[in-house]
């Protein structure tokens, strides 16, 4: 960031501006499969730093001009979003669900349409859970900085300088400075991700930047260009955000309103129709976290510019992305290479590919592969478990419960189920009867019983189950009573 345009973010850092962040975390990140999956998507993992991408995302606004931030996610994450907001120390935040996904346009909308229930002339920024952005400083300054821009009724973004002639993001074409501030311009065009050749031609024309996704507005200036540019979807998501319910912390979104609306973008929706449009230019380091390749840029280096995270051991290779997260990898005399180990997959590529991973998963789902969407280590809201071995009637986990968390009041009808608790101890409900369960002890759970797990200590309890039926899905699950709101 050059010192004119620094001293000039400082100035604006010096009025009361208050910020509403809005953090969109929909997406599913299928560039950066097996880690990334629809169960556990990329925002979720601690992929840049030691937290992970929302956790890093929410952190950057916290405090100062920046008021409680808000959450749209979807309702299957709810629990994981809400853990990790409490890990990171995180008090004061609303989290929307949204019941099916439908992109950043009816995110945002939601979103605008809440905070303008206690102020219309709030200023939100947007943007997504899951970029990578080390210096959190400069953003805050940059936020401050275009939310002074939007007070003048403009539709600002951030534009990152752009480092090399980049494939897989979108592009800003910028125009003339804004009267309002002389380092922010005017917004003539978007720009498709581009292939290589036009890559090159954009980069050199040095009137580019690269399209961050990160929106700052005014409820009122985004609320008038939906109106304006997208009636249908400020009209059917108005409809969801009225039907809205309370569960729990969490702010439900009317189902059947919701799935009315349009699939769109904002970019779509708003962006490139408004008359509004403003980029205020930054300079410094962003990722979208796009693909391992982009992990490999963010990556820490050995002198044969490889990176390995986890169980690695590379030998006369360079340039590889080389993460385990269970057994040994290992690497001899490859060069450009992805390596990506997990519990129950492995993906190996060339850097020049990453942007093509989703294709394996597009044909992982075609043949109706588990693995494409889901992992073995599932989160609930009482802790996790984990799928050891799965048989033809039988079936193997490790299930962790948090202290003081119970499971549902639940039976089968297809599978009983035999609990061997390794740490911890347990209160188990079995129809009628409490029994309390020490390590090394274990509790048969027949067909049809109505049963339920409570941890009453204060360490986690860890138990092996063992589930023996004709079915073993987790959709045969009958639920009487949930802490959580679950049906």
């Amino acid at each position: 960031m050059d010192l004119d345009l620094e001293a000039e973010l400082s100035r604006h850092t010096a009025k009361s501006v208050v910020i509403v962040p809005v953090i969109l975390s929909g997406g599913s990140g299928t560039r950066l499969w097996p880690v990334s999956r629809e169960s556990f998507p990329k925002q979720f993992w601690p992929l840049a730093s030691g937290k992970s991408l929302i956790a890093d995302t929410v952190l950057r606004t916290l405090g100062g001009e920046f008021a409680p931030p808000m959450v749209v996610c979807n309702e299957a994450h709810r629990f994981m979003v809400a853990e990790q907001l409490r890990e990171a120390g995180v008090t004061g935040a609303r989290i929307v669900l949204e019941p099916v996904g439908r992109n950043s346009a009816p995110a945002i909308a939601a979103a605008a349409l809440i905070v303008a229930q206690d102020d219309p002339q709030a200023v939100i920024c947007m943007m997504a859970a899951d970029a990578a952005i080390p210096d959190s400083t400069a953003l805050r300054h940059a936020l401050i900085a275009a939310a002074e821009v939007a007070h003048s009724n403009k539709v600002v973004t951030l534009g990152m300088k752009p480092t090399k002639p980049e494939t897989g993001f979108g592009y800003i074409e910028m125009g003339a400075p804004l009267a309002e501030m002389a380092e922010a311009h005017t917004l003539l065009r978007f720009i498709e991700k581009p292939d290589p050749d036009l890559a090159e031609t954009l980069i050199a024309s040095g009137k580019v930047l690269w399209n961050s996704g990160i929106f700052v507005f005014t409820v009122s200036t985004l609320l008038e260009e939906l109106q304006a540019h997208a009636p249908h979807v400020l009209a059917t998501v108005r409809r969801a955000v009225d039907a809205r319910t309370g569960d729990l912390d969490f702010i439900r979104l009317g189902r059947e309103e919701f799935a009315a609306c349009p699939n769109i973008s904002l970019d779509y929706a708003v962006a490139e129709h408004t008359t509004r449009a403003a980029v205020l230019p930054v300079d410094f380091a962003w990722s979208d976290v796009g693909s391992w390749s982009a992990l490999w840029d963010l990556g820490e280096k050995d002198n044969a510019g490889n990176v390995a995270v986890g169980d690695v051991v590379i030998e006369d290779a360079s340039n590889c992305y080389v993460r385990s997260d269970g057994m040994l990898a290992t690497v001899l005399g490859l060069e450009d290479a992805i390596l990506v180990v997990t519990e129950d997959a492995v993906l190996a590529a060339h850097q020049d590919r990453a942007q093509d991973v989703k294709k394996i998963v597009e044909r992982l789902k075609a043949q109706k592969r588990p693995e494409a969407t889901t992992h073995n280590l599932s989160y609930r809201p009482w802790g996790h478990y984990e799928v050891l071995i799965l048989g033809d009637r039988f079936q193997v986990k490790r299930i962790v419960v948090k202290p003081g968390e119970k499971l549902s009041l639940q039976s089968h009808f297809h599978r009983a189920e035999h609990w061997v608790v390794v740490e911890g101890t347990a209160i188990v409900t079995r129809d009628t009867d409490e029994v309390f369960v020490r390590e090394n002890e274990s509790i048969y759970l027949p067909l049809g019983c109505r049963h339920r797990l409570y941890n009453p200590g204060r360490i986690s309890l860890t138990l092996i189950e063992v589930q023996s039926g004709a079915y073993l899905g987790e959709d045969d699950i009958v639920r009487y009573e949930d802490t959580y709101g679950r049906s």
